[in-house]
């Protein structure tokens, strides 16, 4: 690749990193959260969900709406956006300020995620492979250090701190942007001249509305019910309310011209479902562990979040020097032993996390942050290859939005768990239990996928 292309590929990369980085960090911040605010375990949770929440809803509408307004325009203003809420957020007067920041932080880095791959898909044609993999090192690599980061900035300045060091990315970011990413071609389209109803519709707002409303309901239903310890008439009304917007949802999806989320798909391919559901699940269990163990060690082993982000980090090291193996035993393979193998080790993992006591040594929580890696490494790979095996050609751009949101749903599903089984305080039995749960959950991916393992096939790998 010449200069150019490499200055392009930095722009976009600076702007996508932002996502991932934000999500992750946040794992080593709870504790501080928690006691700076002086809020529960179970409120303190919606800093993870409104987060992803977010995300879920954003990525493909602002994919959409890329299509519409143009993708540099939808890039930059994503930089001016996280670039506010990053600078707004740290001087929030309370918990709820803050989650609204967190939110517009979350749109606004979703906005560069949803339309950095088209960018460079568009403007750089020679070894469009390379440059597509430098920015999935961007994405995974800003995931697997961003615990370790805010470790190191909470540690030595304060919770503010894993905010503000988004600004100098998202100054030289949009600096770079303005620069290098190419002027949107004029819309020749009827898109350009679309009445503004046309718009809402064809982005579904009204899809929009139904899940993300009828999902922060059943959400607030559940936790509030798990706060009080019983379920009064005011949460059974709460949880009502958000299953019948999310089977209006359902319902609205099926029929909509330009759906949020083509749910016809799933009716035309069952295969789709089992992949996606499995996705889900694989998520569910890695981020709970993701963010559990952080609190785990802050709070109960009181460790510092300095060395829980250096513990953490062997957790995401692990799953990017697997990452590249897997592809090269996926590609001789198929995808079905190395998931397989990923559910042993997941299982392991959660073996391993529920046997330890509060005085188990350091080594055995790496051991375990590592299985968890590795099998993460094996999964984001191996659930990728199965998706494009099962998927119709004409359908892996669907496929693959509907794929993301299994992600998001797994990992808004494992906040969820943590915060129903630790309640208000997060405690070591709490913890254990946690473990055993993710331990059943991996081993039913044992089941499933040595059911679809053909004989020999992982003698043969």
């Amino acid at each position: 690749m010449n200069a150019r292309n490499w200055r392009l590929l930095i722009s976009v990369g600076l702007g996508i990193l932002l996502n991932p980085l934000n999500s992750s960090m946040v794992s080593v911040a709870l504790p501080s959260l928690q006691q700076v605010f002086q809020i529960d375990f179970t409120v303190v949770s919606w800093i993870i969900f409104s987060f992803y929440i977010a995300s879920a809803v954003a990525q493909p509408v602002m994919g959409k709406a890329s299509d519409l307004f143009g993708r540099k325009k939808i890039f930059v203003t994503g930089l001016l956006v996280a670039f506010a809420a990053s600078l707004l957020a740290p001087l929030s007067p309370n918990f709820g300020w803050l989650i609204v920041f967190r939110i517009v932080q979350s749109i606004g880095t979703s906005m560069m995620v949803a339309v950095g791959m088209a960018i460079v898909r568009i403007h750089i044609t020679e070894k469009q492979g390379a440059a597509l993999s430098i920015l999935s090192i961007f994405l995974s690599g800003a995931a697997a250090i961003g615990p370790f980061i805010g470790g190191i900035l909470i540690h030595w300045l304060d919770w503010q701190a894993i905010f503000l060091v988004n600004i100098p990315f998202a100054a030289a970011g949009f600096l770079l942007a303005w620069k290098m990413i190419p002027k949107d071609e004029p819309q020749r389209s009827k898109a350009s001249a679309m009445s503004f109803r046309k718009g809402v519709s064809r982005i579904d707002a009204a899809g929009i509305l139904l899940f993300t409303s009828g999902l922060v309901l059943l959400l607030v239903g559940l936790l509030s019910a798990k706060s009080s310890g019983q379920i009064t008439l005011f949460n059974a009304g709460i949880e009502l309310t958000g299953l019948l917007l999310l089977s209006a949802f359902i319902r609205h999806e099926l029929k909509a011209e330009s759906p949020f989320i083509p749910l016809h798909t799933f009716a035309r391919y069952p295969v789709l479902i089992k992949v996606n559901v499995e996705f889900m699940l694989v998520n569910l269990v890695f981020y709970s562990i993701f963010f559990g163990l952080p609190s785990y060690l802050q709070l109960v082993r009181h460790y510092s979040e300095y060395h829980t982000g250096i513990l953490m980090l062997s957790l995401g090291l692990s799953s990017l020097v697997v990452s590249p193996v897997a592809g090269r035993w996926i590609d001789k393979s198929g995808p079905r032993p190395a998931l397989l193998a990923s559910a042993i080790i997941m299982l392991a993992g959660s073996i391993g996390i529920a046997a330890m006591n509060q005085t188990s040594p350091v080594s055995s929580v790496s051991f375990a942050l590592a299985a968890f890696g590795i099998s993460n490494g094996l999964n984001n790979v191996g659930m990728q290859a199965a998706l494009f095996q099962h998927s119709p050609k004409e359908m892996i751009g669907v496929s693959s939005g509907l794929f993301s949101t299994s992600r998001y749903i797994g990992t808004i599903l494992s906040s969820l768990l943590i915060a129903i089984v630790m309640g208000d305080n997060f405690s070591f039995g709490g913890f254990r239990m946690l473990a055993i749960i993710l331990a059943i959950i991996a081993l039913s991916l044992v089941i499933i996928n040595r059911r679809r393992v053909k004989p020999g096939q992982m003698q043969a790998s």
